[in-house]
């Protein structure tokens, strides 16, 4: 069963207008530290971005599919899909992105050199070959006049990232291609996305973290990495906030009764609520960490108490994100 709880805070007391305007963005890229719940937590975003009406894609990078299987659907890879009314994905594959890119930019000339294995061996030998291809089809996803023939544009496209350091890897990718290329297709394809990423009003960063030590310092030093290339933390979601669900006095009186407790099953129940306590307690204390560097630009989403993530989760979820954006 799921809890949620009066002691999860209100954080849309404290948000300022970026927060705000985040799904009047085009492109939003999730990451966090492996393991913070990134894909759940986009899948969520998702969701309230398609419930206001925007035709919302979340895109995963190397062929990852676990948004369909969030939503319980089949496993189609490397294709748009609809998995909630409004809310698409799909898994992005640098080969396939390879192919479509050769496809648009040479016709039948591209055909023949996607199918040729030696081509594919030595383009995707090139050092961040891969992370360029990948955010070239987001880029391409993202805007408002595709060049995916006969494919639809989205409002608003949801990157579910790598993890911290690889994520801000992929948004310097383009950058570094074009640098480094200079002139041609590449150089220019690179400046292209570059412009796009570092257009604060079309681009967003959202970085999601447990509130635990690890995953946290990762979030501020990846605030401090984004600034370095002129970018920014739209928002900051804390995931899997446990709930505060006794006050001092309580903490005292159950504590008391574990000193007088005699019975095994008691004194493992009274142990378990004093530990589950001393863990929020912690819990708020890295919060607490995030919240002073956040300026208001930050969410809080609870712990839900299930065996399984699936569609009845991600709606609960929405369901508490929604108002705070």
């Amino acid at each position: 069963m799921s809890i949620r709880t009066r002691s999860v805070p209100n954080p849309a007391q404290l948000l300022c207008g970026p927060v705000r305007a985040l799904l009047d963005k085009r492109l939003v890229f999730v990451t966090g530290k492996g393991g913070v719940g990134k894909s759940t937590v986009a899948a969520a975003l998702g969701l309230v971005a398609a419930r206001r009406g925007l035709r919302t894609m979340i895109a995963e990078l190397s062929g990852q599919d676990r948004i369909q299987r969030l939503f319980e659907h089949g496993g189609e890879h490397f294709v748009e899909v609809e998995v909630a009314p409004g809310l698409f994905t799909i898994s992005v594959d640098p080969d396939h992105a390879m192919d479509e890119y050769l496809q648009v930019k040479a016709g039948a000339v591209g055909h023949v050199l996607g199918s040729s294995r030696l081509f594919h061996a030595f383009t995707m030998a090139t050092p961040g070959m891969r992370e360029l291809l990948s955010i070239g089809k987001v880029w391409e996803l993202a805007q408002s006049h595709r060049r995916t023939e006969g494919a639809d544009p989205y409002d608003l496209v949801i990157v579910d990232s790598p993890a911290t350091g690889h994520g801000v890897g992929l948004l310097r990718t383009p950058r570094t291609f074009s640098e480094i290329a200079r002139v041609g297709p590449i150089a220019h394809q690179g400046r292209q996305i570059a412009k796009t990423i570092s257009n604060r009003k079309f681009t967003g960063v959202v970085a999601v973290a447990t509130p635990e030590e690890m995953p946290v310092n990762e979030t501020l030093s990846l605030g401090e990495s984004l600034a370095q290339d002129g970018l920014g933390l739209d928002l900051v979601i804390v995931n899997a906030l446990y709930p505060m669900r006794f006050d001092d006095e309580e903490v005292e009186e159950l504590t008391g009764a574990l000193r007088r407790a005699r019975s095994p099953l008691s004194r493992s129940a009274l142990g378990a609520a004093l530990s589950e306590h001393a863990r929020a307690e912690t819990q708020r204390e890295q919060e607490g960490r995030l919240r002073a560097e956040a300026n208001g630009r930050l969410v809080a989403l609870p712990y839900l108490f299930v065996d399984h993530i699936g569609p009845e989760e991600v709606e609960e979820l929405a369901d508490v994100l929604e108002p705070q954006l």
